[in-house]
């Protein structure tokens, strides 16, 4: 059979006359359609397309296997395909996407007999001999260095600029129609692949905007193309230190992307609902700078997607941060959680009892709040806090210092006290007494709204030996009632590396008038949080 007979074939519904077929210059079987959620299959579809385009036309069939004979693939036995797993539109769109210039009358259609015999077919005729078609450089392993790829700067009024991939597509073009087509040979060592900014007529470059930063802008790109980037929607523009550029996805209907290039930081793309989220999260900063306030993301891979609950972010005058995605998915940020010994000035709030403890371990937690003048701790809230703290690690703390010192001591009742209780505050204490009634081991928690003097809340847990010889009697005389440094630190830095009663008071406040939506922004407990010695 020749081109016209296997096209023949095709049209008429018979594709099973292709079968004891060899492949060659103008024929190409595949087993399974392109799997064109994959930017490295989409690839494949162009390179497969570009060939014939170059080679004087072709067909491409999907959904007949091969078999080797005498090292020559042929077409050996029908695998039918699924029309409901193939967008005929979609391989049109991405065929015109990704080779310059679209070869003209590109035909994707089904062969079917009816009988089970049903394959999809790309029929590519042949095309004006003194044009070339190229398609973008291959996608390569990320991180490794891209051999194939040329790049030709233009000096344009007071700026230099990348020549359109058109254009070099354009000049290749009349120079094979003057000296005619190379040998595959040649050709391979010419330019198999011309990329150099927009890659899609119309379409403004990589980089576009911003002529200092192209060439960064257009590595960073071809680096980070593998997950899914698309054409530009838009030209560059700075924020801050940062040049970014707002981008298509690969796919349509799919969320587009923020290339995001702030040396010394690796460049990272971002999904961009992602990226709004971190806009959205820093306009509360005074100074108007959403992304200098919280800082710009980061990530190994150098894609953020936004798939997990968690985004790195560094850089920002609020410090280390992360952004959060909630159980509801809002996303929130949060200070990264910072444990240390030292002492803050909210460190001797609630320290004014008499006669004063022998010893107290204090966790004390500080969170920065915006809008303070919506914070109240409800009635509702007030009661879960109360259920709560008997099954909270702070009581768990308590027990498990008895019972390493060989007592098993029944769990104190939580009551409200000994400092406010109001709409703004709350304090509760659970007290272990020896025998003869004298308060032996105390647990108390407190937490206060922000005030004139403090833009935090504020929030403490606090372990208190109240007389040491009242709790050796409690434990039966135990002679290793003192606690030591072990004991500390295993109140201080509970499992999870926050402390103990952050959890259950971050659940106490919730601001005036807020929807169930609008959780407060540091109740998956990731404060920054100092430990302090009395």
């Amino acid at each position: 059979m020749d081109l016209e007979a296997v096209r023949a074939a095709l049209r008429a519904q018979n594709p099973a006359l292709l079968l004891e077929q060899p492949e060659g210059q103008w024929l190409d079987a595949k087993t399974v359609p392109y799997a064109l959620r994959e930017p490295r299959a989409v690839e494949e579809l162009a390179k497969d397309v570009c060939g014939f385009a170059n080679g004087g036309g072709g067909v491409l069939v999907l959904g007949i296997a091969t078999r080797l004979v005498d090292d020559v693939e042929v077409l050996d036995q029908i695998v039918p395909v699924d029309r409901a797993s193939v967008d005929r539109d979609q391989i049109r769109k991405l065929i015109r996407a990704h080779i310059t210039p679209a070869p003209r009358g590109v035909r994707v259609d089904w062969s079917d007999d009816q009988q089970g015999s049903c394959v999809l077919y790309i029929d590519v005729p042949a095309q004006d001999s003194g044009c070339l078609f190229v398609v973008a450089a291959p996608v390569g392993k990320p991180g490794t260095p891209r051999t194939d790829t040329v790049a030709v700067p233009v000096r344009e009024a007071d700026g230099t600029h990348w020549l359109p991939r058109t254009e070099i597509q354009r000049l290749l073009s009349a120079g094979i129609a003057a000296s005619g087509m190379p040998t595959a040979e040649t050709l391979s060592h010419l330019l198999h692949d011309a990329v150099a900014g927009s890659q899609w007529p119309g379409a403004p470059r990589i980089g576009q905007g911003l002529p200092e930063w192209e060439r960064e802008m257009l590595e960073a790109y071809e680096k980070l193309a593998g997950v899914g980037l698309g054409r530009p929607a838009g030209e560059a523009y700075r924020h801050g230190s940062a040049a970014l550029q707002d981008l298509h996805h690969f796919f349509d209907g799919e969320p587009g992307w923020v290339l995001c290039v702030a040396p010394p930081r690796s460049p990272v793309v971002v999904r961009a609902p992602v990226w709004q989220a971190i806009v959205d999260a820093g306009r509360a900063d005074a100074g108007g700078d959403p992304l200098a306030a919280i800082g710009y993301p980061v990530s190994t891979s150098g894609a953020v997607k936004g798939a997990g609950r968690v985004v790195k972010l560094e850089g920002g005058r609020w410090g280390p941060g992360h952004l959060v995605r909630s159980e509801s998915s809002v996303w929130r940020w949060q200070p990264a959680v910072r444990l240390g010994l030292d002492m803050t000035r909210s460190a001797l709030r609630w320290t004014s009892q008499m006669p004063p403890p022998q010893l107290r371990l204090r966790a004390l937690v500080t969170l920065p709040w915006a809008e303070t003048s919506t914070l109240e701790i409800t009635k509702a809230r007030r009661q879960q806090l109360e259920q709560q703290l008997a099954f909270s690690p702070l009581a768990g703390a308590v027990t498990m210092l008895s019972q390493r010192r060989g007592g098993n001591l029944p769990a104190g009742r939580w009551e409200p006290g000994p400092h406010d209780n109001s709409l703004h505050a709350a304090s509760y204490t659970s007290i272990l007494r020896a025998p003869d009634g004298r308060p032996a081991l105390s647990a108390a928690c407190m937490i206060t709204c922000p005030g004139v003097m403090e833009s935090a809340v504020v929030s403490c847990a606090d372990v208190l030996i109240e007389d040491s010889a009242a709790w050796s009697k409690a434990l039966g005389g135990h002679p290793g009632a003192p606690l030591g440094f072990d004991g500390s630190r295993m109140f201080c830095c509970m499992p999870g590396g926050r402390p103990p009663s952050s959890c259950p008071k971050c659940s106490a406040i919730r601001p005036i008038g807020a929807g169930p939506r609008r959780p407060p922004p540091s109740c998956a407990c990731a404060p920054s949080a100092a430990t302090t010695p009395a």
